[in-house]
């Protein structure tokens, strides 16, 4: 702040020389500010010739200002004349008075600024005084304080009190201001163990094998914590229990007035006058594109989730439903429903013919696989791991007809034989859950594929896969399909598109042949091919039923088939153009 306010002192007091000056020389007139002494000093004893005055350096003069004197040499009183400092300067080479450092600053105090930053700061944040703390001492306290959450007030002085807190002052009262280097309360001494004896006494010896002298040899809980370990697994069993864990009770309901026709035949027994040889080994010739709706099968409340026709035939029609139950269907003549068979207590998942028809396999999410009689609609056996079966499939082998594998949720396939109900055989080497087993290669291998969105190739028997195919670009493949000439494996790809994979030796990709154009994310949408290899058809999340070219892989025909997704299509293999569809809507429809 300039000072520019002009302070009246005698002259003599300002002019701090050996000899005064004479009055009578000066003539009135201020001395600026920048003017040295040396040159103040010149032009003083320049103006009085009377007297040769040598220079001695004065006190900083920063303003003379002397009026003019008569020639009577009186002194006059009004001289201005004063020491100022500039308030920003940092040090001073002379010692100024107390008045002149604490004199009030000069000038228009700034209308500008702040009330903060008028305060008088030495940092960017205010005023900071100096503390002379021991670089230990706030350590200790910036330890204790991120530690405990108090420490000592320093504003206060230690010497007048010790017991003055900031944070948790409760805290700190608790633990008497302890610090983080001081040591809480004392431990308690050690147990004492038995003394061990002699190391040369070899039976007696315990060493630090030895008991405590307070422990107790008795395993039994006490009361209490009898009590409270009661609790514990009560609720433990109630988290992990499995709803039912004793299987359903089985039953059926035959849906035919007579079982038996006049000749002692069931309705396994093929039908002969249906306008097609049912019994032929032999393909169609040519198949064509279906059109029309034939017929629908109702009786399903829920969605159906598989549907199989009869090993051979094809003449009947099985279908697991989420309503818990299982259908058998005609496919010719009246297309009644045969019988319903009742014994899962959850949704039914997959089921599978044995080669003969004779015996099917159910797999359902109350954890059971149990093997029915197709004919008189009784349950033969059980089978569980407790775990979810997926899928379920027989041995298509002639000799191995009493064993089949079924992929769990435990990433696990598993083999049981039908005669023990033991578990023969386990696969293990899956990352995710088993959704598909399909044999190939004259049933001395089976293909499967996983949520781990790999397909593995394994030996019958052999728990370790021969052949792994994972490549980052593949998606999970949670329906499969054999080809009937036994060549192409169709897969079901969750990117909306079916992959045909080699079934012979290599099981490369055939990336020429991609069907695309249909929409199953996130449905395991059944995949199926005409018998004459002409066409592929599947079902998708719209409930729509489409057909590809094999040849061209372009997309030929599509049905709106169901109201909701159409999990599964079958081509009849004994028909040029009978395709049956089933969905989530519950109904099964056959179109040709």
């Amino acid at each position: 702040m300039n000072q520019k306010t002009q302070v009246q002192t005698p002259l003599t007091t300002i002019v701090s020389l050996n000899k005064t000056l004479n009055p009578e020389c000066l003539q009135g007139g201020t001395v600026p500010v920048t003017t040295d002494c040396k040159s103040l000093w010149k032009r003083a004893s320049d103006k009085c010739p009377k007297r040769k005055m040598s220079f001695k350096p004065p006190l900083l003069l920063l303003q003379l200002r002397v009026p003019a004197i008569g020639n009577d040499c009186r002194q006059s009183e009004d001289v201005l004349t004063g020491l100022h400092l500039d308030p920003s300067l940092k040090e001073v080479n002379y010692n100024p008075t107390f008045e002149t450092m604490f004199a009030p600053e000069f000038g228009p105090a700034n209308p500008f600024r702040t009330q903060q930053m008028a305060a008088p700061r030495n940092m960017l944040s205010g005023y900071a005084e100096p503390a002379h703390v021991n670089d230990f001492m706030f350590e200790q306290q910036r330890r204790t304080f991120s530690t405990f959450g108090y420490a000592l007030d320093p504003s206060v002085d230690t010497n007048l009190s010790s017991s003055s807190y900031i944070g948790a002052v409760e805290e700190a009262e608790k633990n008497k201001g302890l610090t983080v280097f001081e040591s809480g309360a004392k431990k308690t001494e050690k147990r004492k163990k038995v003394k061990g004896g002699d190391a040369a006494d070899l039976d007696g010896f315990l060493g630090p094998w030895a008991k405590y002298q307070d422990e107790k040899d008795g395993a039994k809980p006490s009361e209490d914590e009898k009590k409270e370990l009661d609790e514990i697994l009560a609720k433990r069993l109630k988290r992990g229990r499995n709803e039912e864990d004793a299987p359903a009770e089985e039953k059926t309901i035959l849906h035919v007035k007579d079982m038996y026709d006049y000749q002692g035949r069931s309705y396994l027994h093929i039908p002969q006058d249906v306008g097609v040889n049912l019994r032929s080994s032999e393909m169609p010739d040519k198949c064509y594109l279906p059109k029309k709706q034939l017929h629908v099968w109702t009786g399903h409340t829920k969605g159906v989730s598989a549907i199989r026709l009869f090993p051979g035939s094809g003449h009947l029609l099985l279908s697991c439903s989420m309503d818990c139950k299982i259908k058998l269907w005609e496919v010719y003549n009246e297309r009644r429903c045969l019988r319903t068979f009742i014994g899962h207590s959850k949704a039914v998942r997959d089921v599978c013919f044995n080669n003969v028809g004779t015996k099917f396999l159910s797999a359902a999410y109350d954890r059971y696989i149990k093997l029915w009689d197709s004919e008189t609609g009784q349950c033969i056996s059980r089978f569980t791991n407790r775990k979810v079966p997926y899928c379920v499939k027989f041995n298509p082998d002639e000799d191995k007809q009493n064993l089949f594998v079924a992929g769990m949720s435990d990433k696990k396939i598993v083999q049981w034989d039908v005669r023990s109900g033991e578990v023969v055989q386990e696969y293990d080497r899956h990352l995710g859950a088993v959704n598909t087993i399909t044999f190939v290669d004259e049933n001395r291998r089976f293909v499967s594929t996983s949520d781990d969105k790999s397909l593995r190739v394994w030996e019958w028997d052999i728990p370790v896969d021969f052949k792994y195919i994972a490549e980052p670009s593949m998606h999970s493949m949670p329906a499969v399909t054999l080809s009937p000439n036994g060549k192409w494996l169709a897969c079901q790809s969750m990117d909306n598109q079916i992959l045909i994979f080699g079934a012979q030796n290599r099981f490369r990709l055939n990336k020429k042949k991609v069907f695309k154009g249909h929409m199953v994310a996130g449905y395991a949408c059944q995949v199926d091919f005409s018998p004459d290899m002409s066409y592929v058809v599947s079902g998708d999340a719209d409930g729509k039923l489409n057909i590809w070219d094999w040849k061209t892989t372009k997309l030929y025909h599509r049905i709106k088939a169901h109201d909701k997704v159409c999990i599964s299509a079958l081509w009849h293999p004994h028909e040029t153009s009978k395709v049956i569809t089933c969905g989530w809507d519950g109904q099964i429809k056959l179109w040709d």
